[in-house]
């Protein structure tokens, strides 16, 4: 491979803001793996965020993306999959896998599409300094022949278009919206463009806390909502704390801790065939790459409000953020019945991928 820009790019990055600012340009914020094509001749690599190769891990994709992409050009995007009319991220996920067996099996199953919004490099000539503007309508005509599964973005100049976008998709799957200034250069692990997303809120039981890889502080709460079962499901982590705090929550928590595991609605998470219908914070993953995932449990008597954006299947998509304490609910009440369902919309809508 010998193309003006190479492997290993970091992509650039967006910053988080509240409104979507007017500077030019608004696209759909893609919810899968932020992925750099490098293209030359017969030779495709899939750059990951963390600027790792993903290529093995979509065979199907690489071969569309020879057939769709201009011969010699490096474009970054976002890797989805689609199901039933909505971007699937839980089922993109399992695509990473390390039995080459497993990984040809769910790229006939489960087949991905990758979504193009920038353009890097075309022939022998480096785009990354040029602004964004003249990337885009070049990023245009290079797509212009593209077809299933492999798409340009939709973007829009139009707020009102834009903000239409934020509300009325989230239904789709969408993350939110991203504004790009169009006179930026690229500017790779730079926060230079800017995201809106959705937040939310909710009231979670704290049934346990994980120390922090510094030492003997918190690290996360894990949080609990009681499902229809009957049963208490994790949906996820609360883990944005100063670093006093962590030291200060060890203390609030410590009254909590006197629970035998064998009370606790987690106590036995090891034990995966026995709650196979229930999130448990203890299941290991591809994705945990060895990390520890044991926790302290706490009787699960403490409810916080917590921030989400969006909800994947029935746990949180990212990390939760704290909002406060809340001794005026009952663990009992901290349900899925209090969180909001965006109205369902078919993702062919604004982009024709296939579901």
């Amino acid at each position: 491979m010998d193309l003006p820009v190479m492997p290993p790019v970091a992509p650039m990055l967006a910053k988080a803001v509240k409104e979507i600012p007017d500077v030019g340009h608004v696209e759909p914020k893609w919810d899968g793996f932020r992925t750099i094509v490098f293209r030359d001749g017969d030779e495709v690599e899939l750059g990951s965020r963390n600027e790792r190769p993903m290529t093995r891990y979509f065979p199907e994709l690489v071969e569309e993306l020879k057939a769709n992409l201009p011969e010699r050009c490096v474009v970054d995007g976002e890797i989805v999959l689609v199901r039933d009319g909505r971007l699937d991220f839980d089922a993109l996920q399992q695509r990473i896998h390390p039995a080459a067996s497993r990984v040809k099996l769910l790229a006939e199953q489960t087949p991905a599409s990758f979504v193009g919004f920038d353009l890097l490099a075309l022939g022998d000539d480096d785009l990354t300094a040029r602004p964004f503007g003249e990337r885009r309508r070049l990023l245009e005509d290079a797509l212009a022949g593209a077809s299933d599964p492999v798409f340009l973005t939709p973007a829009t100049t139009d707020l009102e278009e834009a903000r239409d976008w934020f509300t009325r998709f989230e239904g789709a799957g969408l993350d939110g919206v991203v504004a790009k200034p169009l006179d930026g250069a690229y500017q790779p692990d730079k926060r230079v463009m800017f995201k809106v997303k959705h937040e939310r809120t909710a009231d979670c039981v704290v049934a346990g806390f994980r120390w922090h890889k510094s030492g003997p502080i918190v690290g996360s709460l894990l949080l609990g909502l009681w499902g229809d079962d009957g049963r208490l499901h994790h949906v996820g982590v609360a883990a944005s704390f100063a670093m006093a705090r962590r030291a200060s929550l060890v203390a609030e928590l410590e009254p909590l801790r006197d629970v035998a595991p064998g009370t606790h609605p987690w106590g036995e998470w090891a034990d995966q065939a026995a709650h196979a219908d229930t999130r448990m914070p203890g299941a290991v993953s591809r994705w945990s790459a060895g990390k520890d995932l044991s926790f302290v449990p706490l009787r699960p008597e403490l409810v916080v409000e917590v921030a989400y954006e969006k909800l994947e299947g029935d746990r949180f998509r990212h990390t939760a953020q704290f909002r406060r304490w809340r001794p005026d609910r009952t663990p009992e009440s901290c349900t899925y019945a209090q969180l909001e369902e965006p109205d369902g919309v078919d993702l062919s809508e604004i982009l024709p991928v296939r579901g």
